[in-house]
């Protein structure tokens, strides 16, 4: 089996092109979800309606993101370019985009003075200059494969994505107002950027996803997560995507009391 699957690599060269088309796509998302939300200055749909789409292209995003590596690995593709592609895409899709909806969101919030918005904009761009570095190490430690299996060393920038979306979409279908959501999200924008350049450890969700069918108490973990997001939909996005955020201080800080080490 595994000869004609090396055979047919052999024989269908243009296949090695899928990782890196499945990250251009990543990327592209990006683009859309920044070019939809400027059109919160010129849409007739309601204004958190925009931001809502715009979140979920982001997460959309997510799963070229998680599909690249796949494939990379299925079609032995996996090259130092790739790397470097996912990377640019990843600052596209989860750096800027993200940070362009909570400056733009706050913008819309027309009773901010102008040193408050110099003030949300300079917490976006806490964010964004954190969402680069960490991805510019992350590269770093690839390369000289100090990169760990099974964990991320800080918070990896689609999670800090997923964190700005889910409540970007969260608020839309529950409360309809940007008020609080505009004077609240940039201050989580540069905590969630401060914790992605932190040394605190993350699981890593794709292993931990890819290794359910050997392990039931995964499984049934994934099933019972599963089940709440369907019943409660995007509150319950919201409340798991967060909990996976607080989750690497909260654990950080149980290790330090309890004395119990973890290896990033």
């Amino acid at each position: 089996m595994k000869d004609k699957f090396t055979s047919m690599l052999r024989q269908n060269r243009w296949i090695k092109f899928a990782p890196n088309t499945l990250t251009l796509c990543n990327s592209l998302c990006g683009f859309v979800a920044i070019l939809y939300t400027l059109q919160v200055y010129d849409s007739a749909r309601g204004v958190m309606d925009v931001f809502a789409t715009s979140a979920w292209i982001i997460i959309f995003a997510m799963i070229f993101d998680a599909l690249d590596g796949f494939a990379a690995r299925i079609f032995n593709a996996a090259s130092m370019h790739g790397l470097q592609m996912d990377s640019l895409a990843d600052m596209v899709t989860f750096g800027t985009a993200p940070a362009v909806i909570v400056a733009i969101l706050a913008h819309c919030l027309k009773i901010m003075t102008p040193l408050q918005n110099v003030i949300i904009y300079a917490f976006c761009a806490v964010y964004l200059g954190c969402a680069a570095l960490r991805l510019a190490t992350y590269n770093v430690h690839a390369i000289l494969g100090k990169k760990s299996e099974n964990k991320f060393t800080g918070l990896p920038t689609p999670g800090a994505a997923a964190a700005v979306c889910s409540l970007v979409i969260f608020y839309n279908n529950y409360s309809g107002s940007i008020r609080h959501l505009s004077i609240m999200l940039p201050i989580y924008a540069a905590v969630l950027g401060l914790l992605m350049v932190s040394n605190i450890p993350y699981l890593h969700v794709g292993k931990w996803l890819f290794s359910m069918r050997h392990n039931r108490k995964r499984l049934t973990s994934f099933l019972a997560i599963l089940v709440f997001i369907i019943v409660f939909r995007s509150a319950a996005v919201a409340i798991v995507v967060n909990i996976y955020i607080f989750s690497g201080p909260v654990m950080a800080i149980y290790r330090k009391i309890t004395g119990h080490c973890c290896a990033n």
